[in-house]
């Protein structure tokens, strides 16, 4: 933990300096007069959406198994 603080590594931290080099890349090269506002590095940086998922009731994990088991040929036991 000590040594991940000290240097993170990960996807975020990827994403982070790769969204640095691509901004530094597009602010050299942007025209002022179109684009006023310098790019930053979240700009280039995908957006991660993470879904909640809900829980199944037992009758919904009792279907799927059905399913299985049809899928299998097999018949409940």
């Amino acid at each position: 933990m000590a040594y991940f603080h000290m240097e993170p590594w990960g996807c975020e931290v990827e994403d982070w300096r790769s969204g640095m080099i691509a901004s530094t890349i597009a602010n050299v090269n942007r025209d002022p007069k179109k684009q006023r506002k310098p790019y930053a590095p979240k700009d280039f940086m995908p957006q991660r959406v993470i879904q909640q998922k809900e829980e199944q009731s037992w009758e919904e994990q009792a279907r799927i198994l059905e399913m299985w088991f049809r899928m299998a040929g097999k018949k409940d036991s």
